[in-house]
């Protein structure tokens, strides 16, 4: 059986080298649940509810009229990379009602993937500014939904004040491949940042 340990990694044996927790994060309905259960190799957790009537007036559900679930604690799954590193993939509720959790929820965490939905921007400006605010690495993932227009990413990362050394990719978390290769930036940007540059290369 895994064993926890109090730096947030998990001993899980010989066939993996390292295994990190990583947050998912960004606003009501971006695509967090949708990424962690695209990329997920085990059967993913999830603890979504069917938004009701007590819900109108509270969750703003602009933008995303046709979601008929939230996710009310987090959503758990995990991926391994080709080099042996395992990702824990933890989706961070999306509502202001929920984010008490956060901080529990960030214990441990060594980088964020902060999804952005360019018809809604300003709903991911909490999450940048809570994991600027606690000095945790991470990237900012736009989600290509349908119909919506097509930004540069300068013109995201201006739109959203970005320092110039926060990546920012393009993609669509429902194919697996594209949610996989935002994990993998995420991976490289926490070694740029806590390692060496020399020791990317070998790492991924």
């Amino acid at each position: 059986m895994d064993s926890m340990r109090s730096d947030g990694a998990t001993d899980i044996g010989m066939d993996a080298v390292m295994a990190v927790k990583i947050l998912v994060a960004g606003g009501f309905g971006v695509g967090k649940t949708t990424l962690v259960g695209a990329v997920s190799e085990i059967r993913p957790l999830r603890t979504e509810e069917a938004l009701t009537e007590k819900s109108i007036g509270v969750d703003d559900t602009s933008g995303v009229e046709g979601k008929t679930t939230t996710t009310v604690a987090m959503d758990f799954g995990r991926i391994t990379l080709r080099t042996g590193l395992s990702l824990y993939l933890f989706g961070t509720p999306g509502q202001d009602r929920f984010w008490f959790m956060w901080d529990e929820l960030a214990q441990g965490a060594l980088g964020a993937v902060v999804l952005v939905d360019t018809r809604r921007l300003g709903d991911c400006f909490a999450s940048i500014d809570y994991f600027e605010r606690r000095g945790l690495p991470f990237i900012v993932g736009v989600n290509c939904f349908e119909g919506a227009q097509v930004y540069d990413t300068e013109d995201v990362r201006i739109a959203l004040d970005l320092d110039d050394d926060v990546p920012i990719v393009v993609c669509d978390v429902r194919e697996r491949e594209s949610a996989k290769q935002a994990l993998i930036t995420l991976v490289e940007h926490v070694l740029l940042t806590t390692r060496p540059a020399a020791t990317v290369g070998s790492a991924l």
